[in-house]
């Protein structure tokens, strides 16, 4: 059974000072779960409508289905909840390449990009701090698990392209095209907001402006999902570096 304060502490955390308060956030489903268990993610408690979970030697706090729902944040809860510690930060290994997020308000395409970053081999993910938490239940749950293989870190960007006098490609409406360009090895790739593209301050920082082409006969679509022009852009970077 879980109590009244600990269903308070648990529905708190959807709300990003809570997260900070308590160093805590909340994953759900059994995937979701074992995969952050699996990467050394620390658990503080553990509940499902089962007694166990497959691959998971941790105790399990039993809940009825409506007990469980209690402290849920989805609209169709899972079978499972776990609350798990913050990690800290690692070291950014700028001698790959690394992606930058430049105000990134939207959760899901937060989450999407996780993914997308999993599936190419990025290991670093560096967002401005004006970026959605990735701790945010909802980016939790659209990574679907690949937060615990890659390395976010909150920075100012400016201060950080121009400390580590990192190579930088800025993603627009208009730059050399993405598919004439060669195989990024190493710098930072920056993508913007989902309205507005990337800040105009951060755009004396840029070394190379890239774009993805419209294919379409009247050319009228305004822009893509951010999360889907990142994974053209790793694709075709990917594409590039298994022709040598």
């Amino acid at each position: 059974m879980v109590s009244d304060k600990q269903i308070k502490i648990i529905k708190s955390l959807k709300h990003k000072k809570n997260r900070i308060k308590y160093n805590l956030f909340v994953a759900e489903g059994d995937k979701t779960i074992l995969e952050l268990i699996l990467a050394g993610y620390n658990i503080h408690s553990l509940y499902s409508i089962n007694s166990q979970i497959e691959g998971v030697k941790n105790s399990v706090d039993q809940l009825s289905k409506s007990e469980l729902n209690k402290i849920s944040n989805l609209s169709n809860p899972k079978n499972s909840l776990a609350v798990f510690e913050i990690p800290k930060s690692k070291n950014i290994n700028y001698n790959k390449l690394v992606i930058g997020l430049d105000n990134i308000s939207d959760p899901g395409n937060l989450g999407t990009i996780i993914r997308l970053c999993d599936w190419f081999g990025i290991e670093d993910l560096i967002c401005s701090f004006d970026t959605v938490d990735c701790y945010n239940p909802k980016v939790i749950q659209a990574s679907m698990g690949s937060i615990s293989r890659i390395n976010i870190t909150y920075l100012d960007l400016q201060n950080t392209i121009e400390s580590n006098a990192l190579k930088t490609y800025g993603t627009y409406m208009q730059g050399d095209s993405i598919y004439e360009t060669d195989e990024i090895k190493k710098g930072l790739v920056l993508f913007g907001n989902e309205a507005n593209g990337i800040n105009p301050n951060l755009s004396k920082f840029i070394d190379r402006k890239l774009s993805i082409p419209r294919f379409g006969k009247l050319k009228k679509t305004e822009s893509l999902n951010v999360a889907n022009a990142l994974s053209i852009v790793l694709s075709e970077n990917a594409r590039k570096s298994t022709e040598k």
